[in-house]
């Protein structure tokens, strides 16, 4: 890693205006470490590009999907989180990249909705999982985002349920903090159409959401990242107005091109969004949920599983159609 003095490539982010006017004596942010974001040579498109190169859709999908920085996600099919986790912060940091990550382990993931169930079996093997990938990253620069859909997922769950998720995501922040100094951690927050902003700020704050850098939005959903900061700026003035301070958030843009059309599961039309930081709040526009890997069983996914890469669908989202 590195310190840069000049504008990073535009390739996901504008860097806001509390950082360009940080004094110097301030400590180095995780975009000042590095050169840009770092591209995952192994995502699932990068994947089939590789493996179907006569295929009439690769050259599209391979120039507007597969080189784009975009999120890996780790969990329980990851196997050595603190091997995986660290050899991937330090792929990232030999190239002088940022990298970004998802830690989606939680025990109970999804208890709620069912779709992309499982996680930890207890929280003591997440609370060991959780520790192991802080440690892994280490020093070097990273952003992870904690917990997709962690917050919002509470119809089904007893108190004593949600009081152990709370707990074990201020645990998780609290390792960040402690075990990765250069690391922005995000506690995601749902999407604008899930949960009221007065309810969500609760449930931020106490799963330790002042520990954390900030807050994400939108990840695996379609908002436009109008609506998300609109959302954020409700959330922050719950926050502000109850507790005494505000977080910064980034929005995953991935598949928002063409906004959300009340589906949340495969929805047919959407497209691919920017990945460029266009101003309207957010810290950064980040390319968290894969645009072509599936959310379930479900619409334009029927037959598929979560997570699995569906190039037709990818190939649709470029266009939006």
């Amino acid at each position: 890693m590195r310190h840069i003095t000049g504008a990073l490539t535009a390739a996901l982010i504008a860097l806001p205006l509390v950082l360009a006017t940080a004094p110097s004596a301030q400590a180095a942010t995780p975009i000042q470490l590095t050169s840009g974001f770092y591209v995952d040579p192994n995502s699932s498109a990068k994947a089939w590009v590789a493996d179907n190169p006569g295929d009439g859709r690769a050259a599209a999908l391979n120039s507007a999907i597969a080189n784009t920085p975009m999120a890996r996600w780790f969990g329980s099919w990851s196997g050595d989180i603190g091997y995986v986790a660290g050899s991937y912060a330090g792929a990232a940091d030999y190239r002088d990249k940022l990298p970004v990550m998802v830690a989606y382990n939680l025990n109970g993931r999804d208890a709620c909705g069912g779709h992309s169930g499982g996680g930890a079996g207890s929280a003591a093997e997440y609370a060991s999982w959780i520790g192991a990938f802080a440690g892994a990253i280490g020093s070097r620069p990273a952003v992870v985002i904690l917990e997709p859909d962690s917050l919002g997922d509470y119809n089904c769950m007893s108190q004593a349920q949600i009081d152990e998720r709370q707990g074990a995501l201020s645990n998780a922040l609290t390792q960040f903090r402690n075990q990765s100094p250069n690391t922005w951690a995000y506690l995601d927050a749902g999407n604008p159409g899930w949960i009221d902003a007065a309810t969500m700020a609760r449930r931020l704050h106490n799963a330790g959401l002042a520990k954390a850098h900030g807050f994400s939005l939108n990840i695996s959903n379609y908002f436009t990242t109008a609506q998300n900061t609109a959302y954020a700026n409700a959330l922050n003035s719950e926050l502000n107005a109850r507790y005494g301070y505000t977080k910064p958030f980034v929005v995953d843009t991935s598949r928002n091109g063409n906004g959300a059309n009340g589906q949340w599961c495969n929805p047919a039309g959407r497209r691919i969004g920017t990945s460029t930081q266009i101003g309207g709040g957010a810290e950064m526009l980040l390319w968290i949920k894969a645009p072509g890997e599936s959310d379930g069983n479900c619409g334009v996914g029927t037959g598929s599983t979560a997570g699995q890469f569906l190039p037709e669908v990818a190939y649709k989202m470029i266009y939006g159609y």
